[in-house]
């Protein structure tokens, strides 16, 4: 599974593997793709630097890179206490109802909420780019589209690739001009942040906006036979997430929760703002349920409703309140029915690949 992007990088496979977990993106690295550590959890710069230092020592000198979120556009001056005073008292209550319904606990005293905005917040973001370009990282992707131009800048002053997620050919085209290196196409059917355009229509529409970049597609990918699909529409290789989150390395910290991915079809999954305020794809849950309900008080904007669930979500996920536990997922989902090591993940997948030329290659012999 080689492309230029992929030679020119120096890693056996076309496949970008993004996952919040250091043991997944380091396992999938020396599988011979490339892990990509996402950042957002990190709101101590230590914590990410430890989480570093790690994957030097279990990456084997093999490339990686860490997924940012950060806006282009820089905001002054804006705390989280300022974020916080925004959110309304109807909301609060709302929130404390559904725990109520459910029987939720609270956390123990002292007990912290785990994430909140604050890795949504450029502040943190900038942070965290002060602790990786102390390593040798290869990539630099953005969730929330072209980092701001300063940061572009740096990265390459540092030899680092940047990368940006793009819904929409208008959206990779801003990437382009803005000098990203290479797009990913994520499509509809990815987990988290989608737009409205499916996988298949997505990425040869960005191949085209964008040419000569190289372009990742995602969304809806997780078998050598729907990456072979992704390279035939013009790609240079795949960002899969969703696929991780069922191995063995992934630390979920629930059982329950692995349990219901594994249990879980392709329609079991929602786009909701539920978890941030802008759509995300998730497992459907009661508690995706009660904030899409016309009844109620409707999401709030990112960053609002990311800060106003997050000892919510901390709550549901700490005492595994099943019919509210959930996670970003993409329709894949239903494709990940057993916990496998990510290195038996590359040998589905390679062979998945090899299976889909020959039979291409069948195909064109007798035409």
């Amino acid at each position: 599974m080689q492309t230029e992007l992929s030679t020119t990088l120096g890693v056996e496979h076309a496949v970008f593997g993004f996952t919040p977990f250091p043991a997944v993106a380091a396992a999938i690295t020396r599988a011979g793709g490339f892990g990509v550590l996402g950042a957002v959890r990190y709101t101590a710069p230590d914590d990410l630097a430890r989480d570093l230092d790690w994957m030097q020592q279990h990456t084997e000198g093999l490339p990686y890179g860490l997924d940012v979120v950060m806006p282009a556009k820089k905001v002054e001056g804006v705390s989280e206490s300022d974020v916080e005073a925004m959110i309304p008292e109807g909301h609060r209550r709302y929130a404390a109802e559904i725990l109520a319904k459910h029987h939720v606990p609270p956390l123990a005293a002292g007990e912290a909420s785990g994430w909140r905005i604050t890795g949504w917040m450029e502040e943190v973001a900038r942070n965290q780019l002060d602790v990786a370009f102390d390593y040798p990282i290869a990539l630099l992707a953005n969730a929330l589209g072209s980092p701001p131009p300063d940061v572009i800048a740096r990265a390459h002053d540092h030899g680092v690739r940047v990368a940006a997620l793009a819904g929409s050919p208008r959206h990779a085209r801003h990437h382009k001009a803005a000098g990203i290196d290479i797009v990913v196409a994520q499509g509809y059917e990815a987990g988290g942040h989608t737009g409205e355009i499916a996988t298949m229509v997505l990425t040869p529409e960005v191949v085209a906006a964008v040419d000569p970049l190289p372009v990742l597609a995602a969304g809806g990918i997780g078998t050598g036979e729907q990456i072979a699909a992704g390279l035939a529409l013009g790609a240079q290789g795949v960002w899969l997430g969703s696929l991780w989150l069922t191995t063995e390395e992934a630390e979920l910290h629930s059982r329950r929760l692995t349990a219901k991915l594994l249990a879980a079809g392709p329609g079991d999954t929602v786009r909701s703002r539920a978890l941030t305020g802008k759509p995300a794809r998730q497992l459907r849950t009661e508690w995706t349920d009660a904030w899409d309900d016309p009844s109620g008080p409707g999401t709030l904007p990112m960053p609002l409703q990311g800060l106003l669930v997050a000892e919510a979500n901390s709550r549901i996920q700490r005492h595994e309140v099943e019919p509210l536990l959930g996670t970003p997922v993409g329709q894949i989902v239903g494709r990940m029915n057993s916990e496998r090591s990510v290195q038996a993940v590359f040998d589905d997948l390679t062979r998945g690949f090899e299976r889909a030329i020959d039979r291409i290659n069948r195909i064109a012999g007798r035409a």
